[in-house]
C-alpha cells in the first residue's frame, strides 16, 4: 500500500457505494486513509456493495459505513457522532467527498413528434422501406455503432414533468446539501487543518440534455455555493473545489433517459475514444487531496480527457 496519508486522516464520503464515491473510497484507502462512507441503499444491493467494502477493509485502514439518510440532519448528526468516537482525539476529516445521486429527471414538457428526415431520405436513396432501416440501424447502435446514434430512435421519456416541488429537491440534494455537512464537521471541529472539500458536476452544467434540467440546476447550485466555501472557509484551511468527470458508466448516467446516446456522442467526440471511469475521476481527487495541492481552491477542474474541448467527432 502506497502510504500517501496518515490514517489519522480521514475522508467522509457521501454517495460512496458505486460510481464516483466508491471509487474515490477504495483510491484513498490505498494511500492509507481511513474512510467513513454514507450511502443510501436496499438491503438487495448489499450483496454486490458489501465485497466492494471488503476491498477498502483489504486495504488496511478504518472503514465506517452507515446505510443512512445523508440528507436527514438526525442522521447526519448520529454519524459524526459515531466518526468523531471512532477518530478519537487525533483524528480528523482531511476530505469531504459530496458524491450524492438522488434527483428527478423529468422532461420540462411533453415533446412533440419529430420526422425522422435524414433516414428518410437515405432509405429512398437506397431504395428500401424506411421501416426496416431504422430497425437496421437501432440493432446497430444498440451493437456498439456509436456514429449511427443520429438514425438510431430517439430516446423514450416518460409522461412526467417536473414540478417545483421536484426542482427544490434535486437542487437541495445534488447541491446544496454539501453546505450543511461542512458547516457541521467545522462546528465540531472535525475537520484536519489542511482539509478539501469536493463536489461533482458534469457537463450539463453548461449544456441541456433532455430530462437533466432539475439536475443541471443542482450541479449549477453546487457550483456557486463551493466557490462562496472556498473564500470563507479558506481561514479554516480548508480547500474547495468541484470536479467536473466525462461522461462516465455510471448508476446515475444509466438512469438518464437517452443516456446511450449520450456515451455514443461522448465516445465519438473524445480525443481518446472512450468514456471517462469513476477511477479516473479518483485518481485526480486523491491528487488533489495531497498537500502539494494546497495552492487550488474554488476551482471547477475538469477529468474527461479533452472530452469538453474536442469540438469534433473522431
Amino acid at each position: 500500500m502506497n502510504q500517501e496519508f496518515s490514517r489519522d486522516g480521514w475522508a467522509v464520503i457521501l454517495g460512496g457505494s458505486s460510481g464516483f464515491g466508491l471509487a474515490t473510497a477504495q483510491k484513498l484507502a490505498q494511500s492509507g486513509m481511513s474512510i467513513c462512507i454514507v450511502h443510501r441503499d436496499r438491503r438487495g444491493a448489499m450483496s454486490r456493495i458489501q465485497p466492494e467494502f471488503e476491498k477498502i477493509r483489504g486495504a488496511g485502514t478504518s472503514l465506517l459505513t452507515f446505510n443512512a439518510d445523508a440528507l436527514n440532519p438526525q442522521k447526519r448528526d448520529e454519524i459524526l457522532d459515531e466518526l468523531a468516537s471512532a477518530m478519537g482525539s487525533e483524528g480528523r476529516v482531511r476530505v469531504l467527498l459530496h458524491s450524492i445521486a438522488f434527483g428527478n429527471l423529468k422532461l420540462i414538457a411533453p415533446e412533440r413528434p419529430a420526422e425522422r428526415d435524414a433516414l428518410q431520405a437515405l432509405a429512398e436513396r437506397l431504395g428500401v422501406e424506411a421501416d426496416a432501416l431504422a430497425r437496421a440501424a437501432d440493432d446497430l447502435f444498440e451493437s456498439g455503432s456509436d456514429a449511427l446514434h443520429t438514425l438510431a430512435s430517439a430516446p423514450q421519456y416518460p409522461d412526467r414533468y417536473i414540478d417545483e416541488d421536484d426542482l427544490a429537491r434535486t437542487i437541495h440534494s445534488m447541491g446544496t446539501s454539501i453546505l450543511g455537512w461542512a458547516q457541521v464537521l467545522i462546528e465540531r471541529g472535525l475537520f484536519a487543518d489542511d482539509a478539501r472539500i469536493f463536489g461533482l458536476t458534469s457537463e450539463g452544467n453548461e449544456v441541456a440534455w433532455k430530462g437533466y434540467a432539475a439536475v443541471a440546476a443542482a450541479k449549477v447550485a453546487l457550483e456557486s455555493i463551493a466557490r462562496s466555501m472556498a473564500v470563507e472557509l479558506a481561514p479554516y484551511g480548508i480547500r474547495t473545489n468541484v470536479i467536473q468527470a466525462g461522461v462516465t458508466d455510471t448508476a446515475a448516467l444509466q438512469a438518464i433517459p437517452g443516456s446511450a446516446h449520450l456515451k455514443a456522442q461522448a465516445r465519438s467526440r473524445n480525443p481518446f475514444g472512450r468514456l471517462t471511469t469513476p477511477r479516473d475521476v479518483a485518481n485526480v481527487i486523491e491528487l488533489l487531496a495531497r498537500p502539494e495541492a494546497g495552492w487550488i481552491n474554488g476551482e471547477v477542474i475538469r477529468v474527461d480527457g479533452g472530452e469538453h474541448v474536442s469540438g469534433l467527432s473522431r
